[in-house]
């Protein structure tokens, strides 16, 4: 049934494209993760009223972050291939799509990471503080823990753009369910092989918010 629908798709390439694109999206969600988790308490820690506060780190780390998550990603990529090549060596391949991919990403979570931190109640803050909790332990014990159904639902969010950046990235030979799109389906006509890399791409798009939903529910006591 299915090769009578989609006859110009080879399954094997298909299915080799799906892993790649589910490769990048693992790795630089991780990466994504970390980096947005440490950006955004930074933001939050050193903004005014707060335990770091430091007006003129807050001020460079939110710049940073302004800066990177307001360039139109295709641009992003052709502005780090310097960067992609020194690290990576090519820029050919899924391993190359990961800088950008990280870069992308990570500052926009890190706002994201930020506002789920300042929807915490100060009180419960205070309440640490007054008690003589370390900063580490405030982190760990109150902010991160608080938080954390906010920080599950922004990295749902970031985790699906990451996918449609993979599928940008493949136009550009990064491999992927949007380089094959591209190079099989658009390039040479062939409608079914765009429609399948699609369904696919949705698939997977939906499995992860399914996901996030999932364990935002679990994870939010109110």
């Amino acid at each position: 049934m299915l090769n009578e629908w989609f006859p110009n798709v080879k399954w094997d390439s298909m299915w080799e494209a799906t892993m790649e694109t589910l490769y990048m999206s693992a790795i630089s969600v991780i990466a994504t993760f970390i980096l947005g988790a440490i950006l955004g308490l930074l933001l939050f820690l050193t903004s005014k009223g707060n335990i770091w506060e430091n007006i003129a780190v807050n001020k460079v780390i939110s710049a940073f972050v302004n800066i990177f998550r307001s360039i139109p990603f295709i641009i992003l990529i052709v502005l780090l291939i310097p960067f992609t090549k020194f690290l990576i060596g090519t820029m050919i391949g899924e391993d190359a799509a990961l800088p950008a991919l990280i870069i992308g990403a990570a500052p926009f979570y890190a706002r994201m990471v930020e506002i789920g931190l300042r929807e915490i109640d100060k009180g419960v803050i205070e309440a640490a503080k007054s008690m003589g909790a370390k900063t580490s332990t405030i982190i760990w014990k109150v902010l991160l823990p608080e938080s954390m159904p906010a920080l599950v639902s922004g990295i749902t969010v970031t985790a699906i753009a990451l996918v449609g950046y993979t599928a940008m990235a493949g136009v550009i030979g990064a491999g992927g369910l949007g380089n094959l799109a591209y190079l099989e389906g658009f390039q040479r006509s062939r409608n079914d092989v765009t429609l399948m890399a699609t369904i696919i791409i949705l698939i997977i798009v939906f499995i992860i918010q399914f996901i996030g939903d999932l364990i935002t529910t679990k994870l939010d006591k109110r």
